[in-house]
């Protein structure tokens, strides 16, 4: 009987997903083909020299690794120092020119009201290279040293990945040789910290 009980609740819950789509229901991740091509479009991208076009797309599949990255290793370490120094980790595990220079980011960029905050948290106003500095501080180390093990090769990753983005964002590109140094940093970094 339990089983019959469990397989109607699995159907209702597949009933009702599939009604919810029919609906009209968005998907939850509001990337896809439609929404790249319309973006296009608001961007004049077709106006602009095509085979600049192409060398930008292939960077922008490289840049999306890198940015995810980044603000994965942002989420790592805000989750890791709230979990361990609570709510005030902010000013007690970060340096202060570190803290003064995301804070004066935020600011200058809050008076430009038309553009969008990169996000709640000081850590999405740090410079890259910072997180480091933020994991390595002596009275942090104790926190990440568990899962990143060893600090110059960390050090190395986000310092390679850093210059590399930096590359893609003042409009360069980068060698296939730099791309699969890139793709083995984030793999590595994944199969170490998670």
């Amino acid at each position: 009987m339990e089983h019959d009980d469990l397989y109607a609740f699995a159907f209702r819950g597949l009933l009702a997903e599939e009604a919810l789509d029919k609906a009209g229901r968005k998907p939850k991740s509001n990337f896809s083909k439609d929404w790249e091509e319309a973006t296009a479009r608001r961007l004049g991208i077709l106006l602009l020299d095509e085979s600049l076009v192409i060398k930008s797309r292939k960077m922008a599949v490289i840049y999306t690794a890198i940015c995810a990255f980044e603000n994965s290793v942002r989420e790592f370490v805000e989750k890791k120092l709230l979990e361990e120094k609570g709510e005030n980790w902010w000013s007690l595990c970060v340096k202060v020119d570190i803290r003064n220079r995301a804070e004066n980011r935020k600011k200058s960029e809050k008076d430009v009201r038309w553009l969008t905050p990169r996000g709640n948290s000081l850590i999405y106003y740090t410079e890259f290279g910072d997180l480091i500095s933020i994991m390595g501080k002596p009275e942090n180390w104790k926190y990440f040293e568990v899962h990143i093990g060893n600090l110059e090769w960390a050090k190395q990753i986000i310092t390679t990945l850093e210059k590399s983005r930096n590359i893609i964002m003042h409009s360069g590109e980068l060698a296939p040789t730099d791309i699969e140094r890139i793709g083995m940093f984030i793999r590595d970094w994944v199969a170490q910290v998670g």
